[in-house]
């Protein structure tokens, strides 16, 4: 217990020092079946995701997410309080959100069997089941949806406009960055020699090309937007231009919750597609959520969501192919080093009995 403390004390110090160095997400508080809410929950961030000592039966449950439009589906169910209305039939009294502002720390804090489940980028998730991680996507959760956006005062025409710049976007191995390199090498474009790729989160990112350290982003809604709105640059390319319909965040349950907790898999899996079309349907709304959650300006997010070319999305069977293609794509960039079938990613099961 004393080891695990102490690195969820690391990881907390991680996650605060990209917090304060410019990452718009705010701390959070746990929703608990004691305490029903429909309003926005205003967040709460102060501690790390730490795994109970449970002996008995499972009563909290934790689920990582990311400051991002693509993840509006468990901001609205966990603002609404979608989980207590399912859950607390299952015994759980408490469901606790953790924040992180890129899908390479989401996955560490995984692998070391701190979260159940996890709302995080599909190549991240290649990354960590190649490296020995036990879970399975359950969900689609959105696709496309991220921009390649370009300081102001700079002229593009062409992909080789891009040749000698600075690009900042998110660490190897995530979805930005494995969509980025693959698409500058298609566009004969040699992404170590040609451009400077530089990993940093949404928040430094965007503080970087504010301040013209770095001549573009490739960054997830809303965070081309916030570019956008400070006068420092505009959106040039969009994620689904340089690879049409790319899955991007999916929703992923541990082994151990798969395992020994089937029915709880299947109600947050409900849960999601239920907060997914209700997102659909109210967009004013769901912003007002996010921005609850994360201290972003609603009217920014609204307008991200006019802008993006991303699609909210529950139906895993729909990014099988593209998903398993991050495999072949993160082999070739040297990021894995073996295989990952399609089995090993994803049980569609918990799928196919909704509406059953």
């Amino acid at each position: 217990m004393k080891r695990t403390f102490a690195r969820l004390v690391v990881l907390a110090l991680m996650a605060g020092m990209v917090f304060l160095c410019g990452c718009t997400s705010a701390p959070q508080k746990s929703e608990s079946a004691a305490k029903e809410t429909s309003a926005p929950v205003k967040a709460d961030t102060t501690t790390a995701p730490v795994k109970s000592a449970q002996t008995g039966p499972k009563t909290v449950i934790n689920i990582g997410y990311q400051p991002s439009t693509h993840q509006m589906a468990f901001m609205t169910a966990y603002s609404k309080g979608m989980y207590n209305e399912t859950l607390a039939a299952a015994g759980i009294k408490e469901v606790k959100p953790f924040n992180f502002p890129t899908g390479a720390p989401e996955m560490q804090a995984m692998l070391a069997g701190d979260l159940d489940f996890a709302y995080v980028g599909s190549a991240p998730f290649v990354t960590a089941v190649a490296t020995g991680l036990d879970a399975k996507i359950i969900g689609a959760v959105q696709t496309q949806g991220s921009d390649l956006v370009l300081r102001t005062g700079l002229n593009y025409t062409k992909p080789a406009d891009l040749k000698g710049l600075k690009i900042a976007t998110f660490p190897a191995g995530t979805i930005q960055d494995t969509i980025l390199r693959t698409w500058l090498k298609k566009q004969g474009l040699d992404d170590t020699k040609d451009v400077e790729i530089l990993a940093m989160g949404p928040g430094d990112a965007t503080t970087a090309i504010i301040a013209g350290k770095v001549d573009a982003v490739f960054l997830p809604a809303p965070s081309p937007t916030t570019v956008e709105e400070a006068g420092a640059g505009k959106i040039i390319v969009h994620s689904g231009e340089m690879e049409a319909d790319h899955a991007c965040c999916v929703l992923v349950a541990s082994g151990d919750m798969i395992r020994n907790h089937p029915d709880i898999v299947q109600d947050v899996l409900s849960i999601h597609q239920k907060a997914t079309e209700y997102n659909k349907q109210n967009t004013a709304e769901a912003a007002g959520y996010m921005a609850s959650l994360t201290g972003m300006n609603a009217s920014t997010i609204t307008r991200s969501l006019k802008e993006w070319d991303g699609h909210w999305v529950a139906d895993p069977t729909i990014i099988t192919k593209s998903v398993t293609g991050y495999a072949s794509e993160q082999q070739a960039l040297g990021y894995i080093k073996k295989s990952v079938s399609e089995s090993d990613l994803f049980d569609t099961s918990f799928w196919k009995k909704i509406g059953q």
